[in-house]
């Protein structure tokens, strides 16, 4: 009976464990769905015959509509079982992947983009507060930060991947790759978690009070200046690296991929600073943007210098999902998922910020000044961390 009794614990432990990998592998999907357009820019503009600028609308759109829906369905959806909802948000997901892969033109890219945004905000809303579910207490940490590390490696690995697959096979195989990818999530998740009710629904006035907490606003002001800096910058990464490293499309992908690689080491050394201080992590974060975004206007005039300074850039904001996170869950511990949801609000709403602000840089003053404002924000948002009420125990 004993052994009956551990084999089955240690089955329960490992299909909750399968349910969290899951998860993250769908947090990987919904983020890099996202932000697929950034490695692609070029040929999509080509393609539907707009700007560079106007085609960054692409990641506006997504970006706004998830900052939308991420609080409005954490109130909605808390009344229906997360495993089917998580289920319907993937296919939705993929309903806008396929879609994109198929636009005739920008209108149609638009509508496919809503869709990502809706699938999005929530799917990353949901998981932020359900590895709780589906392991011991003494081991949510870890798993929470595995699912949170599906979002970081999507913001550092995603764009190189889709930019691969765009040279591979075209721009249009690169979001039909990423549909069925998250269509067999849908499926995947309903066959590995187990039946999740319903807990207590959290309307959407207790969600939005919680930014009466200074030290919640604090971090969600860092992480909107932080964010828009990248992201105005970053978007546009692409022709930045064309036009002043004069670097061919051939080596935009491998550019890339070096920036990622570098960003999945900045995000753990950030995971294991941040436990210990959030507000020196991010400082350290902020600082090394504010360096290296007019570092590459300055500086990155071949390959060799660029792929250098992409590297400090990638280390920098690989840490700032989880730096920005753990600030949050530690303001308002007893309100995680609320949180939370503010949080995946605020994240997308500035990303849709910063690409459209870029844009209307880029469209107007060249990629450089992009790169320049960037690097102010993120002089700005040190200012806030010196200024700022941090968590507690915070140095």
């Amino acid at each position: 009976m004993v052994r009956i009794e551990e084999t089955s614990r240690r089955s329960s432990a490992t299909a909750g464990w399968l349910g969290v990998v899951t998860v993250a592998f769908a947090t990987f999907t919904v983020v890099t769905s996202e932000m697929l357009p950034v490695g692609l820019l070029t040929p999509i503009g080509a393609a539907l015959r707009v700007s560079e600028g106007t085609a960054g609308l692409t990641l506006t759109i997504t970006g706004l509509v998830a900052a939308v829906s991420a609080p409005l369905l954490t109130a909605v959806l808390g009344r229906f079982d997360r495993r089917a909802a998580l289920a319907a948000l993937m296919t939705v997901l993929a309903a806008g992947n396929a879609l994109a892969a198929v636009a005739p033109n920008f209108a149609v890219m638009v509508l496919a983009r809503v869709l990502v945004g809706l699938g999005m905000g929530g799917v990353w809303a949901i998981a932020a507060g359900i590895s709780v579910r589906l392991v011991p207490a003494r081991s949510v940490g870890t798993a929470t930060s595995l699912v949170f590390s599906g979002i970081a490696v999507a913001s550092v690995l995603g764009v190189p991947a889709g930019t691969y697959l765009g040279e591979l096979a075209g721009w249009r195989a690169a979001f039909l790759v990423f549909a069925g990818l998250a269509l067999a999530l849908a499926v995947t998740l309903l066959l590995v978690l187990p039946p999740l009710p319903a807990e207590q629904p959290v309307g959407l006035g207790g969600v939005l009070s919680l930014l009466g907490n200074p030290v919640l606003r604090t971090g969600l002001i860092v992480m909107a200046l932080i964010v828009t800096a990248h992201f105005a910058a970053y978007t546009y990464v692409r022709p930045a690296l064309e036009e002043i490293a004069g670097v061919g499309p051939g080596l935009i992908g491998t550019l890339l991929l070096v920036y990622g690689v570098a960003g999945v080491l900045g995000n753990f050394a950030a995971g294991a600073g941040a436990a210990r201080s959030p507000r020196t992590t991010l400082v350290v974060i902020s600082i090394g943007l504010a360096v290296t975004l007019p570092l590459l206007a300055l500086v990155g005039t071949s390959t060799l210098t660029a792929g250098v300074v992409l590297v400090v850039w990638g280390v920098a904001y690989g840490g700032v999902s989880v730096g920005t996170q753990t600030w949050v869950l530690a303001s308002v511990p007893d309100a995680r998922e609320a949180a939370s949801s503010l949080f995946v609000g605020g994240f997308n709403a500035v990303i849709a910020l910063g690409a459209f602000a870029g844009g209307r840089i880029v469209d107007v003053a060249g990629v450089s000044t992009a790169l320049y404002t960037g690097g102010a924000l993120a002089v700005i948002a040190v200012a806030v961390l010196a200024l700022g009420k941090a968590p507690s125990g915070s140095r």
